[in-house]
């Protein structure tokens, strides 16, 4: 049941990683549709940067779970016996760690943009805490499928480390 959840999960991120794909399409789109009709849709390029942000965050635990990632698989592979064990899990943990600090920042990051009222650059002026969010959940859930990763190696569960483990989709 767990694993059901923690896929959805990922499968969730990646929709949303998708939706704001389209979002730059359709923010590119409207600014040069404003321009050929001369007038200026303000704001646009900061949108669309916003949705390219936010699709790559939200992205990258999706793409980590189905071994898009580049990893550290070559190399461990010339380690035999006793010593690949302890690196493979080494190198977890060490991806564990990292992600936990992007997730702890990016959290921090919204938190004091909301608190200091922290305004975009642009024309728009938005609050900036706002498209934050997308990059501090993405952060999260990374560091969710990480530790998920983590533990299946800890169990000596098969994680996926290419296109070629994965099963086809029903």
């Amino acid at each position: 049941m767990i694993r059901k959840l923690l896929d959805r999960l990922y499968d969730a991120a990646g929709d949303l990683a998708a939706f704001f794909m389209v979002g730059i399409l359709l923010m590119v789109l409207a600014s040069v549709i404003g321009r050929l009709a001369g007038f200026n849709l303000r704001g646009s390029d900061a949108y669309a940067g916003y949705c390219m942000a936010a699709a790559s965050f939200l992205a990258l635990a999706h793409t980590l779970k189905r071994g898009e990632h580049i990893r550290v698989t070559l190399f461990l592979e010339r380690f035999g016996g006793r010593l690949r064990r302890p690196l493979e899990i080494w190198s977890h943990l060490a991806g564990t760690f990292f992600c936990a600090a992007l997730a702890t920042f990016s959290v921090r990051l919204v938190m004091q943009s909301r608190e200091f009222n922290d305004i975009s650059q642009g024309n728009d002026a938005t609050p900036l805490w706002i498209p934050q969010i997308a990059m501090a959940a993405g952060a999260v859930v990374l560091l969710i499928a990480m530790v998920d990763d983590l533990v299946r190696v800890l169990r000596h569960e098969p994680i996926a480390t290419g296109p070629q483990d994965l099963k086809l989709m029903e």
